[in-house]
């Protein structure tokens, strides 16, 4: 139980050691990365939708090929 407890407490130390080593970004970078990320997005959602409204297309054609529309 003893050897549990310190492996966990020099788990955790060795994390906040990795943070004070870590790079954090300045304003601009994080400006410029949320932007690239919501572009992103945005695009593929576009994607979807004109997916969406082709299929939607497709298959009224179809339906109204067989009559069932």
């Amino acid at each position: 139980m003893v050897t549990q407890i310190r492996r966990s407490f020099e788990f955790v130390q060795e994390c906040v050691d990795e943070l004070y080593r870590v790079t954090w970004p300045d304003w601009p970078q994080l400006k410029n990365a949320t932007l690239v990320v919501i572009v992103f997005c945005i695009m593929v959602a576009l994607v979807i939708w004109v997916m969406d409204m082709a299929s939607r297309f497709l298959i009224d054609g179809i339906m109204r090929v067989f009559g069932a529309a």
